[in-house]
């Protein structure tokens, strides 16, 4: 491993040992996601995405693409906090869907979630906005087909929060023309040039870009 390598992991888990403590039940996710190699945004994202979310107050948020309810938990914590709202959580697999709401039921978190078994990008078209929040962590080749979508539903003051963004280093190989890493480059050409948009690049994990919507 390289020193440039060790250096960011290390930070990455000096990041982590920053979150405060969590409930029991949000650990239990995380040490499921690391057992079984499932992709979750891990506790120093979630802790941001809550942070974001309490700083605007938000109170509607849409996930495009919400896994076993990781995100959401910190969403719908976030909203609970906030004085109330709704976190729509969207996957497609019932099985997922039913298990982020008994992760929620036990969180004290599912009154204000409400479940979408669906293409995210369809749901997120057929729900009404406009949203506080958008959070997206679909497909990576589907990343810049959805942002047109995203900038109809997403009110002006309010972020887009998108994950993946440092794609595991492969947008820095040039030779790398895979459908997924081009949907990520593309993105991230798209929402950088556009001047409706302020936007950064967090280095935390496998990087996530915050954008607010002007």
């Amino acid at each position: 491993m390289s020193d440039d390598l060790l250096i960011y992991s290390a930070a990455q888990d000096y990041v982590n040992s920053l979150v405060p403590p969590r409930e029991a039940e949000l650990m239990e996710m995380e040490n499921y996601a690391e057992a079984n190699g499932f992709p979750i945004i891990g506790p120093a994202c979630g802790y941001y995405c809550y942070q974001l979310a309490r700083m605007i107050k938000a109170t509607s948020v849409f996930e495009l693409g919400s896994g076993y309810g990781y995100s959401t938990a910190w969403f719908a914590r976030a909203v609970r906090e906030n004085g109330g709202g709704v976190v729509h959580h969207t996957v497609w697999e019932e099985k997922l869907s039913e298990r982020a709401r008994r992760h929620l039921v036990k969180l004290g978190s599912a009154e204000w979630v409400r479940f979408h078994v669906s293409e995210a990008v369809e749901a997120l078209k057929k729900t009404d906005g406009p949203f506080d929040i958008i959070f997206n962590d679909i497909d990576k080749e589907a990343y810049p087909a959805s942002l047109p979508v995203i900038k109809e539903k997403l009110r002006s003051g309010g972020l887009l929060i998108i994950d993946n963004m440092l794609w595991h280093g492969r947008i820095f190989d040039p030779n790398d023309k895979t459908p997924a890493t081009l949907g990520v480059k593309e993105f991230t050409r798209q929402i950088a040039t556009d001047s409706d948009w302020i936007v950064s690049l967090v280095p935390m994990r496998d990087g996530m870009i915050v954008a607010y919507k002007k």
